[in-house]
């Protein structure tokens, strides 16, 4: 199994810290993200991983990663840095990861068992975070709606009310070959200004009109996303607490936060 971290943005909402560095080398617990990502990853059971690489893309060398180049990193969004890795998720089952989150092996684990071929990973608990990260927790909400079957059936719009979101999707999916055919698809009925604008949540959205089922797997233990230097402090707080727990134990490679 593979997986690819998409580490091309800066993260310019973190300020200062990612002056000169990229966003998924902004060290959590004196690690970088980048290396939590790869701890959980490869503990879940990925065997071959790679990174995405736009802004300071140097500085993520020699660190026992493949680095796929996005060069127009700084004009285009989350999904044309997936296709510049469209070699890895085109042939083989591959776990794609943003770079700026942090999760369970096990959360891993169960999105690699999951079945049929796109699978998104989601936490039920989410407004717990929210509530955490955001005075009004609907201000970066985004609608989340399961079907009684539990594949998902909407997602991506600006909910009225919390009761619409059953969940927040985290930002790790997995795709099978078949799987990517189908976003192949879609993609290659847009124009390719709109492909440089749509971000994941927008694809996702898109390929449920076209008809395409994506399962769901609700995460395994807490996680965290760092947008801000207030969602920096609220994961460096779940890891005092125990609840994020880095997976040392199978980590091989010396890290700098940089």
């Amino acid at each position: 199994m593979r997986g690819v971290i998409l580490a091309a943005g800066r993260g310019s909402r973190l300020g200062g810290l990612t002056e000169e560095r990229p966003k998924c080398l902004v060290p959590l617990a004196g690690r970088p993200l980048l290396a939590w990502q790869r701890a959980a990853l490869t503990a879940g059971g990925i065997a071959e991983l790679a990174v995405v690489a736009g802004y300071r893309s140097e500085m993520l060398n020699d660190r026992g990663l493949t680095v796929i180049p996005a060069p127009r990193w700084a004009q285009t969004n989350m999904v044309r840095s997936l296709l510049a890795a469209e070699h890895w998720v085109a042939t083989t089952p591959c776990v794609v990861s943003y770079a700026d989150i942090v999760y369970t092996a096990e959360t891993v684990r169960r999105l690699i068992s999951a079945p049929g071929g796109l699978a998104i990973a989601y936490d039920p608990a989410w407004a717990q975070l929210w509530h955490r990260r955001f005075a009004d927790p609907r201000v970066d909400a985004e609608t989340f709606r399961l079907a009684p079957d539990g594949a998902l059936e909407q997602i991506g719009a600006r909910p009225a009310t919390v009761a619409e979101v059953q969940g927040q999707y985290m930002g790790l999916l997995r795709f099978t070959p078949s799987a990517w055919t189908g976003v192949r698809a879609v993609l290659d009925t847009m124009p390719p200004a709109e492909v440089d604008a749509l971000d994941m949540t927008s694809l996702l959205q898109r390929l449920l009109k076209a008809g395409h089922r994506i399962e769901t797997v609700p995460c395994q233990g807490a996680w965290g996303e760092v947008d801000s230097t207030t969602d920096l402090a609220v994961c460096e707080d779940l890891v005092a607490q125990g609840r994020l727990v880095f997976h040392q134990e199978r980590e091989t490679h010396t890290w700098s936060s940089g």
